[in-house]
């Protein structure tokens, strides 16, 4: 265990039962890889570096750090997930601020000073486009809802997270018409989550340190473009939101990400015994959705989906899925979300994902000792439940 629970005392003096919060992704299940073998992983700034804003005028990124770009690229060779070659690499503070880089970029080379370009996303979509989308209230982009119900003419971006966030499912584009652009959000295309069937080779690809080493704190993402005018313009939004990325975390997820590439080659490769980073994530991927579907099995209350056994180029094996997040459904009628509140499980609605109430997405990325109780309370809910409802 390398978490510690955290338990509330009420007013009388009595421990009561914690909440368990798997709303947020937050990634803290990767606190044991790296308190295993992390623990010689340090950074040294001395006072007198990294003052400039620049870390290579002479590249279109200009504010990326050398190390880190060049880390990015192994990783991506290791991991086999995404194809490189001929491509920007544009850093953001976490993948966030790139998919407004990338939405700002797209929409203003259509060039339209009246109307917005719409922006969609299949449902159940990512719950965070349709708020980052509209909330400075563009006039370049604007939210436009369910892509499968898409039907306005002109030029419209498509977010395709793949695979998906909330439900796993690996996903391409559904409008698919010659005006359109398509964002391509691989934050969980990793082989601890799902099967690396090829390189992904898209116009924009996003990235994020949080999801890939569980690093969320240190903000770094990344996008790999193909066209050099749009990773220019996705440059001048940083420069212009941030001027440019933090360095010290630049150079810190540069560090980490040259661990994960170690972990990956073989034994007699290694400068010390490390364990592979995505093997190790994978085994507890696959061990946490053992524990859910245990949980739930033969009880006709909750429903949750079974993914496809793919090849897996990285494992060089046929792997199943272990997505990030659960997206479970209740039995018609009841609030899913209310439910486990209900039980003091902290959940996402399937509403804030442009589905039904009866969805909640939860996250699987949480301490052991969280998702211990979480199991453990949700073996303990049955049908009486939805009485209670």
């Amino acid at each position: 265990m390398c978490g510690k629970l955290q338990v509330s005392v009420s007013n009388n003096g009595h421990q009561s039962e914690p909440t368990i919060n798997l709303d947020h992704g937050d990634p803290t299940m990767y606190e044991c890889y790296w308190k295993e073998n992390g623990q010689d992983l340090s950074l040294t700034i001395p006072s007198f570096q990294s003052l400039s804003y620049f870390s290579n005028p002479k590249n279109l990124c200009w504010f990326l750090e050398p190390k880190l770009e060049e880390e990015i690229k192994n990783l991506h060779k290791n991991a086999g997930n995404a194809v490189t070659e001929n491509r920007h690499v544009v850093v953001g503070t976490g993948s966030s601020q790139l998919i407004l880089a990338a939405l700002f970029a797209l929409s203003k080379s259509v060039n339209d000073p009246i109307n917005p370009v719409s922006v969609v996303s299949a449902s159940p979509y990512y719950s965070s486009y349709p708020e980052m989308t509209d909330f400075l209230r563009s006039k370049l982009f604007e939210w436009s809802g369910d892509a499968l119900c898409f039907d306005k003419d002109g030029p419209y971006i498509e977010m395709v997270t793949s695979p998906n966030n909330p439900d796993g499912v690996i996903r391409e584009s559904v409008v698919n018409r010659p005006e359109g652009m398509v964002v391509h959000d691989l934050a969980y295309y990793w082989p601890q989550y799902t099967a690396i069937t090829s390189a992904a080779d898209h116009d924009v690809m996003l990235f994020t340190i949080s999801k890939c080493t569980g690093h969320a704190g240190s903000r770094i993402g990344w996008a790999l473009v193909k066209d050099e005018s749009v990773a220019r313009k996705m440059v001048k939004f940083i420069e212009i939101n941030t001027i440019g990325v933090s360095k010290e975390a630049q150079l810190r997820a540069a560090s980490i990400l040259e661990i994960i590439s170690l972990s990956c080659q073989p034994a007699h490769s290694k400068p010390r015994e490390l364990e592979n980073f995505f093997k190790h994530s994978h085994r507890q991927m696959a061990k946490r959705w053992q524990q859910l579907r245990d949980a739930v099995k033969n009880n006709d209350l909750f429903h949750v989906s079974k993914f496809p056994t793919q090849y897996c180029e990285f494992a060089r094996g046929s792997t199943e899925a272990y997505p990030a997040f659960a997206w479970i459904k209740c039995k018609e009628g009841i609030d899913c979300e209310k439910l486990f509140r209900g039980h003091k499980i902290l959940t996402r609605s399937g509403r804030r994902f442009g589905c039904d109430p009866e969805y909640v997405r939860l996250s699987m990325l949480s301490r052991d000792e969280d998702f211990d109780l979480f199991v453990q309370r949700l073996s303990a809910i049955r049908g009486e439940a939805i009485n209670g409802n």
